[in-house]
């Protein structure tokens, strides 16, 4: 996992090819206007914008979740959101099957730590990293770019 501002962002384009286009696309639309929806950018990144109320920890983990086939970039641009996060080598209690078409696995565990991304600040969570987002108060605007391995 991965978390900073977007001012320093071109500090990751090398992990994958895909991150410099998804940090492109921010710098070069105007964010706080785009409308909910999914969007696909360029093969093999799609771009999810969420608005939304905020939840309880509580609500939030009932979601937590990591990917097999997709890095997530999740991009606060109103918030301030809260993230819960546990590495997915520690999490021992599956919470169903894994859905390839949906590209997403659940689990029961409880979070090791929660962490706080302001806004125009970044998570970039990778397959190891099982995470539940969307935790706060009022509305949250955020953007979800799914990165394809």
């Amino acid at each position: 996992m991965i978390i900073d501002s977007l001012q320093n962002a071109a500090k990751y384009y090398s992990l994958h090819p895909n991150f410099q286009k998804a940090f492109d696309y921010v710098n070069q639309n105007d964010i706080n206007s785009l409308e909910a929806g999914t969007f696909e950018i360029t093969e093999g990144l799609k771009m999810i914008v969420i608005i939304g109320g905020g939840s309880t920890r509580e609500e939030s983990i009932k979601g937590f979740e990591c990917h097999d086939k997709n890095i997530d970039i999740q991009i606060s641009i109103k918030g301030p959101e809260t993230f819960a996060w546990k590495p997915r080598e520690k999490c021992v209690h599956p919470n169903g099957d894994y859905s390839d078409e949906r590209d997403v696995r659940f689990f029961h565990d409880a979070p090791d730590m929660f962490f706080e991304l302001q806004e125009k600040q970044f998570a970039i969570l990778y397959p190891e990293d099982v995470h539940a987002a969307m935790i706060g108060e009022g509305l949250l605007k955020k953007i979800v770019f799914k990165v394809k391995i």
